[in-house]
């Protein structure tokens, strides 16, 4: 029997177990959604302290010359990065960089365990984290390796080996599976949405809980490590750096930070791709001007093969799903380099190959707590009109330390053919949850507070429906479907070219069967949106003359409440890798 077969059976298996059950699990046809807020639970703590670099799990094991932090990220459907480090890093006031050349940069890969008849080689590099004021250490990484694995087969098992071989120094075996080409009946298992990881306690209840859902591939939505919350000698992180630190001459980070995050991420990251966005705790400015270089040095990303030829924004496909990784602390505005390519590909995708479109970027656009709250307006000013004339399914970003659903929205107006945003900033970092929201008492931001790290102001009152004339809403608003102040990640399964299977599980439920903080089907209606979408502009405004109206729930398409009960051969009708 195919596996075609198998997952039919399967997936009607838990439909009809959730018939039984009576637990009904809600679909977007069934929105928009009366707003819904699920209290901080009191009983948890807000935050947990950073793991120690002598930690099990980020503590150095391997010997200096042999792989370790070993990375996967995908090319292409054919192709993959193998990224890992080796040799010993350095920090201190004087730091000397190894030299690259010492150690090749080698994968040997096979379909059968501990044959590898395949060779493939690649670059390596190092960087350096230097401060221009005195007394600040600096720092020197070890030899960072990149290799493209090409001429891989989807779909397919492969084991392998990455190091250097004329020194004996390889890695142990591990193993990967690549994932299935574009087109509209295959898709990847499960992939992993988590934002704002970090090194605490937190960050790893959730890397075990996501693990144990078995993701084939992850999306990490910004902010991984959180070094950039310690000064330049150690010591201990803090949940607040300006607080802490106000006389600091310059953001400091401790770097071996990084190089215990990529310790504590390998057992996940060796055998599943993780696609990478900025955040805004990887700028880490240092001497001349220069950030970001422990991202875009430590990662490879599918830059040159999609054309936009930067670290900051890319794109790639997975199975029936095109991905658009954008850039939120680089040049977003309608004339720059990030929005042409945006468009140009955006005008090359072919929905009948990928028919599902899923963006993600770090701050969120909609988002109703206090942290935050409408910092990357012009960002949505500048992007949102294009990206709504392309009909995006789903947007996933992170920032916001706590979660939310959104219905679906165009211009903060309720619309059957806008995006499903959602914020997953949960991850478990240093920084601790975020339980304020906008609309409580007390709690509506300033309007000079929320300035972002990078771009203009564009905070804007609201001109119409139940909060015209005012920053904030007094309750909370018609967008926002549910949140929740709890740690966690998102799993997403599509199941085919309309319906996938949104799921988050909240750090509190790992030893909890069947449980999930939220849950809803997403469901595709191409037939409508492709026939009813507006006509929007590309000004830099983004066609938002309307200065964010608020429609009523009753105001909504009559096409969007159509449906409410899944028909059960539109969401067995697709194979799943």
């Amino acid at each position: 029997m195919g596996d075609s077969c198998l997952w039919k059976q399967l997936f009607l298996f838990l439909f009809l177990v959730e018939m039984v059950a009576g637990k009904h699990i809600p679909t977007t046809l069934e929105g928009p959604f009366t707003p819904a807020t699920r209290s901080f639970d009191s009983s948890l703590r807000q935050g947990s302290d950073d793991l120690p670099m002598d930690d099990p799990r980020l503590a150095k094991k391997a010997h200096s010359i042999f792989p370790e932090q070993i990375a996967l990220a995908i090319s292409s459907p054919t192709s993959m990065w193998v990224s890992w480090v080796t040799g010993d890093s350095q920090i201190g006031l004087s730091v000397t960089p190894l030299d690259p050349s010492t150690v090749a940069s080698e994968v040997w890969f096979g379909k059968e365990s501990g044959k590898y008849p395949f060779v493939q080689r690649g670059t390596s590099t190092v960087y350096s984290q230097l401060y221009p004021f005195k007394g600040l250490l600096n720092y020197t990484s070890g030899i960072i390796h990149h290799v493209r694995l090409q001429g891989l087969e989807p779909g397919q098992r492969y084991y392998y080996k990455c190091g250097d071989s004329s020194l004996s120094a390889m890695s142990q075996e591990n193993v990967f599976e690549t994932l299935p080409l574009p087109g509209p009946n295959t898709y990847p298992h499960r992939i992993a949405v988590v934002g704002d990881l970090g090194l605490t306690g937190n960050s790893t209840t959730t890397v075990d809980h996501m693990t144990e859902n078995d993701p084939s591939m992850i999306l990490m939505v910004g902010d991984l490590t959180y070094a950039n919350q310690y000064l330049t000698t150690g010591d201990k992180g803090v949940s607040c750096y300006s607080c802490a630190f106000p006389d600091a001459p310059i953001r400091e980070t401790y770097q071996p930070r990084w190089d215990g995050w990529g310790r504590f991420m390998e057992p996940l990251t060796s055998r599943v791709p993780m696609m990478v966005i900025e955040g805004n705790h990887e700028i880490e400015p240092q001497v001349d001007g220069i950030t970001f270089k422990s991202y875009t040095t430590r990662f490879s990303v599918p830059s040159e093969e999609c054309g936009s030829h930067s670290s900051f924004f890319y794109s790639f496909n997975a199975g029936g799903v095109h991905f658009i990784m954008l850039g939120a602390y680089v040049d977003y505005n309608t004339t720059g380099a990030q929005y042409a390519w945006l468009k140009n590909d955006l005008l090359k995708m072919d929905r009948t190959v990928t028919p599902w479109l899923v963006a993600a970027w770090h701050p969120p656009w909609y988002n109703s707590y206090s942290s935050h709250y409408q910092e990357f307006e012009c960002m949505r000013q500048e992007m949102e009109a294009l990206l709504y004339q392309h009909n995006v399914d789903i947007v996933f970003s992170g920032h916001v330390h706590a979660y939310e659903r959104i219905n679906r929205v165009y211009n903060y107006t309720l619309d059957p053919c806008g995006p499903v945003y959602i914020t997953v900033g949960d991850g478990g970092n240093i920084e601790k949850i975020d339980i304020d929201h906008a609309d409580d008492p007390g709690k509506c931001p300033s309007s000079t507070d929320n300035h972002p790290e990078f771009g203009g102001v564009c905070h804007l009152n609201f001109s119409s429906g139940p909060t015209k004339g005012k920053f904030c809403w007094d309750k909370q608003p018609d967008w926002s479907a549910f949140r929740e102040s709890s740690f966690g990640h998102g799993i997403l399964e599509v199941i085919n070219s309309t319906y996938a299977l949104w799921t988050w599980h909240r750090n509190q439920d790992i030893y909890k069967e069947h449980s999930s903080g939220d849950q809803i089907y997403i469901v595709r209606q191409p037939e409508v949106c492709s026939k009813n979408i507006k006509s929007v502009g590309e000004s830099p405004n983004g066609g938002n003359n309307l200065q964010a109206e608020s429609s009523s729930l009753g105001q909504i398409h009559v096409n969007w409440i159509k449906a409410t009960v899944i028909r059960m051969e539109d969401i067995t009708g697709a194979e799943s890798i």
